[in-house]
């Protein structure tokens, strides 16, 4: 299923997000999430006309990135657990595909 952006009828979603790197074509950002809609960081992106590299459900092509799916990595998480309560962050290295992907961006 595809989602958009409704504003009148649609449920609450914000995302805020930074420029990490400009490139001549591209742009590595930063995104942080208010809420946590079903494809959100996809749906907005697309929504202001930058979609998200190697998405062919919201992008207007495929890509030709190495990497499988979307160019999007999640580096933390932070979560209140659902029964103890207690917060919790989880932290994953960016892998190498993705960094692969950086290194294209840039020389393209």
């Amino acid at each position: 299923m595809k989602w958009d952006v409704q504003p009148e009828t649609g449920k609450p979603a914000v995302t805020h997000f930074r420029v990490i790197e400009y490139m001549k074509h591209f742009s590595y950002l930063e995104c942080r999430l208010e809420t946590g809609r079903t494809h959100q960081i996809r749906v907005h992106m697309a929504h202001i006309r930058h979609p998200v590299v190697n998405d062919p459900l919201y992008g207007w092509k495929k890509d030709n990135f190495p990497i499988q799916g979307q160019a999007l990595h999640s580096y933390t998480l932070d979560l209140v657990h659902p029964v103890t309560g207690k917060p919790m962050h989880f932290e994953a290295p960016i892998p190498q595909d993705f960094l692969d992907c950086l290194e294209l961006a840039r020389n393209s």
